[in-house]
């Protein structure tokens, strides 16, 4: 992954340190490897991000960022990762992960009609919930794996790339 598109991609360390959200991370905002934009940095984030796309909770953006923290991963990169799930993509991505637990679980997927109540929520989580974070959690380690080993793989094929280019310029 060329260095120079994710820097210009990137939100700016400042507007991030200075988010209101984030400020109870505290002084950690501050570490250096946090803005660092390396191999192991960006596929660390890569990790992070797609892992916490497949998470079916509430601010992912903040359980990316405190993971990222904890890692010690590029902050920015696995925050904006995150939006891979959005509005357009989660109801495919979340029906998919669905069906991978139910075919895990060897449960045959049926369809509820939807009605808005509890007594409905609490039985279709009761039915479907299992099956569904099965298949979102076998998904979400999937990805952060594949994310992790593809961006290590390209950012080490970019820089052999060069080094041999420069080699065949002298």
């Amino acid at each position: 992954m060329p260095k120079k598109t994710l820097r210009r991609l990137m939100p700016d360390p400042g507007t991030i340190k200075n988010n209101k959200h984030l400020q109870l991370l505290g002084d950690r905002l501050h570490d250096n490897n946090l803005w660092h934009l390396n191999r192991h940095s960006a596929a660390g984030a890569f990790a992070v991000g797609l892992l916490c796309t497949w998470m079916p909770i509430p601010f992912q953006m903040l359980l990316a960022a405190s993971l990222a923290i904890f890692f010690r991963v590029n902050l920015p990169l696995s925050m904006v990762l995150v939006w891979v799930t959005n509005p357009i993509t989660m109801p495919p991505m979340f029906y998919f992960a669905y069906r991978l637990g139910s075919f895990l679980l060897d449960k045959p997927h049926h369809y509820q009609h939807f009605e808005l109540s509890l007594s409905w929520l609490t039985n279709a989580m009761s039915t479907a919930g299992p099956p569904f974070l099965l298949g979102c959690g076998v998904l979400g380690l999937a990805s952060a794996a594949t994310g992790f080993m593809v961006i290590h793989g390209l950012w080490r094929w970019t820089v052999l790339r060069r080094w041999k280019r420069r080699r065949q310029n002298r």
